[in-house]
């Protein structure tokens, strides 16, 4: 068999250097994320705390929950390939 079979097709495994370099992108740009959606978030609601227009830190808020969760869907993606990488090292 030439590899893993994804209804009727061969799918292609990436190399242990693909993973890595993969890791070294999403590792930071899902760092960078996560920290961004918090201050997003907490933004809000200290504005929400101010009394600004409801519209205003609901909209925030959301946009801020948004960026935390792709930061930590990124990241989380990013500690798979470096996982896969570094089992692929043991010897």
């Amino acid at each position: 068999m030439a590899g893993p079979r994804r209804r009727g097709r061969v799918v292609a495994v990436p190399t242990p250097e693909e993973d890595l370099s993969v890791w070294k992108r999403l590792a930071p740009s899902g760092l960078l994320l996560v920290g961004a959606g918090t201050a997003v978030a907490l933004d809000a609601s200290a504005r929400r705390s101010a009394g600004a227009p409801l519209l205003r830190w609901v909209a925030e808020g959301s946009a801020g929950l948004v960026l935390l969760n792709a930061g930590l869907s990124v990241f989380g993606e990013a500690v798979k390939r470096r996982a896969l990488y570094d089992w692929s090292q043991r010897p």
